[in-house]
């Protein structure tokens, strides 16, 4: 695998589409940061650890629906391996004129665009959630 946020942002986005409850993904560091801002910005329930069939450590994720419907409506890689996207605090992108959050990793870690700009440190931006 080369990009696993791409692929746990896919699970998501397939399961929320099948009108799944939970999704599991294999466990890293990266993907719990990430997984911290789509719980606190309201995309998600959340999220915990477990084991995977496997042995192999795994984190199962808690979809969240609103009468019926995903939560998360779009979900797009923006930073590949690549093609790396970094961006100044200034140039970050507002996702839908506000209503939406782009995922940029900081030197001061994982954060949404608005803790970003309010922490005035740019980064990569990861992702982009609607």
């Amino acid at each position: 695998m080369n990009d696993p946020i791409a692929d746990m942002l896919t699970r998501i986005r397939n399961s929320s589409l099948r009108g799944k409850s939970t999704v599991s993904t294999p466990a890293s560091k990266l993907r719990a940061w990430v997984l911290d801002v789509l719980t606190d910005e309201g995309y998600i329930r959340g999220y915990e650890a477990s084991t995977g069939a496997d042995g192999h450590p795994a984190i199962e994720i808690s979809l969240k629906y609103y009468d019926g419907e995903p939560v998360i409506r779009e979900l797009k890689r923006v930073s590949k391996p690549g093609r790396r996207v970094y961006m100044g605090v200034n140039d970050i992108p507002s996702v839908r004129q506000g209503l939406g959050v782009s995922i940029v990793s900081t030197p001061r870690g994982v954060m949404s665009d608005a803790k970003a700009r309010a922490a005035n440190v740019g980064g990569e931006v990861l992702c982009t959630v609607f």
